[in-house]
């Protein structure tokens, strides 16, 4: 490869391609490289994305990558595994041994879900072990749901799962005892509160608990640490930061403005890897405006070499 783009994309999830759309229908010269390692792979179906509402993950990313490509765009399967500052852009080390040119960066390589360290959660993890009520919430409605607190906020996920079933169960297990004011709270709204630790899950959903009693489930909720994927960005100096609420550290993200523009000159970022709680049709949007941001950016610069080259002709 070694071919100079106006912009290279890590990531080809949603917030990737919709950005390197927004570029490439802006008429710039993108690349985009997959490491085919979606967040959502796990999941059956994207929700809440109108006009895709239930669409398989697999099928919208390949029917982004046609939209990208129609218009000039390139995605290629790959990993990127080296990024450095080079003259006016950058220049990244593909892990085959391929290299590639940029003037500017959009990061969109989401994040990783670093799950409790209990048996059982892994391989259900996306089927019957869940975190996001509104992307799977319908799906268990009316069902018999589980939360397992590692943390503070083990009652306020109670209480929201509460909206789609009556029948919700919280299992402490080493996270906070709910305060007296939330013990009412989850009381009159009829969830059931169970102390102890867990020991692992069993069957579908089965909750186990050290003691050896085993709590019948159709859906476990854990709360995973959410960490960006943003390592390679450490040699420019683009590092991810805590998220913190109510005191805890819920993982890391890359921080930036509004627009996706990081602290480092000619680094974006959108999806995951800078918002934790983006849903794919918000990832989206946010590819969307750091697209459109970097092709600004670049017609700034485009304009200033002109008036330069303008002025030496004169001269």
């Amino acid at each position: 490869m070694d071919e100079r783009y106006d912009v290279v994309v890590i990531g080809g999830g949603a917030a990737g391609l919709s950005g390197a759309l927004t570029l490439a229908r802006a008429r710039r010269s993108v690349l985009v490289v997959d490491a085919g390692e979606p967040r959502n792979a796990s999941a059956g179906h994207v929700h809440n994305y109108l006009g895709r509402e239930g669409t398989p993950p697999a099928e919208l990313y390949a029917i982004g990558r046609e939209e990208v490509e129609g218009y000039g765009g390139t995605v290629v399967p790959g990993r990127i595994v080296q990024v450095r500052r080079e003259d006016d852009g950058f220049r990244f080390a593909l892990e085959d041994g391929g290299s590639a040119r940029a003037r500017r960066l959009l990061l969109a390589a989401g994040l990783t879900d670093e799950l409790p360290a209990l048996p059982g959660l892994d391989e259900r993890w996306g089927s019957t072990v869940l975190h996001c009520p509104y992307c799977h919430g319908w799906e268990v409605r009316d069902r018999a749901v589980g939360i397992v607190s590692t943390g503070p906020m083990g009652a306020y996920a109670a209480q929201l799962w509460r909206q789609w079933t009556d029948d919700v169960v919280l299992f402490v297990h080493t996270g906070s005892e709910p305060a007296e004011e939330e013990l009412e709270q989850l009381e009159a709204r009829g969830v059931r509160i169970v102390r102890g630790e867990v020991a692992g899950l069993e069957g579908a959903a089965a909750v186990r608990l050290a003691s050896g009693e085993l709590v019948d489930r159709d859906a476990v909720v854990v709360a995973p640490r959410f960490v960006a994927n943003a390592e390679l960005l450490a040699d420019l100096g683009a590092m991810p930061v805590p998220m913190e609420m109510h005191g805890a550290v819920l993982g890391t993200h890359l921080p930036a403005d509004p627009t996706g523009r990081t602290e480092v000159p000619g680094v974006w970022v959108a999806g995951n890897a800078g918002d934790l709680s983006a849903q794919v049709i918000v990832a989206a949007a946010q590819g969307l405006r750091a697209g459109a941001m970097i092709n600004a950016d670049l017609i700034q610069e485009d304009t200033r070499a002109a008036v330069v080259q303008r002025r030496s002709v004169a001269a």
